[in-house]
C-alpha cells in the first residue's frame, strides 16, 4: 500500500518537474539498504550520470547517502553542470533523501 501511494506522489510530482540539458533532473531511488542517484536530461531522454551507495563498515546509511550526493555533484561539475532540479521520487524529504540533497549542495551544485 505504501509503495502505491509513493508511486502516485511521484507521478503527480513528475507532471510539473522536468530536466533539461542546462538544468537536468536528479532522481533519487532508495531501498532498505542502498540509495541510487541519477542525473537525467528529460528532453534528450538520456541519463547523464549515475551513482549508488555502498555501505562501508563504520558508516551509516545517512552518511553514505550524503557521500553519494557529493560524488554526483563532483561528477556533474566536471561535466559542466552547475544547477539541477531535485526529484525526490515521491519519498519524504527526510533522512537519506534529504542527505543526498545536502550532499549535492555541499558538492557545489545549486539545487
Amino acid at each position: 500500500m505504501d509503495t502505491l501511494a509513493r508511486q502516485a506522489r511521484h507521478r503527480r510530482i513528475r507532471r510539473r518537474l522536468s530536466g533539461t540539458a542546462k538544468r537536468p533532473r536528479v532522481s533519487v531511488h532508495r531501498s532498505a539498504k542502498l540509495i541510487w542517484v541519477q542525473v537525467i536530461d528529460d528532453q534528450a531522454s538520456a541519463t547523464l550520470l549515475s551513482a549508488a551507495s555502498k555501505i562501508e563498515p563504520g558508516k551509516g546509511k545517512i552518511a553514505s547517502a550524503e557521500a553519494v550526493g557529493q560524488a554526483v555533484a563532483k561528477e556533474a561539475q566536471a561535466a559542466g553542470i552547475s544547477e539541477v532540479v531535485f526529484d525526490r521520487s515521491g519519498y519524504l524529504y527526510h533522512g537519506r533523501v534529504k542527505a543526498v540533497a545536502e550532499g549535492l549542495r555541499a558538492g557545489g551544485l545549486k539545487v
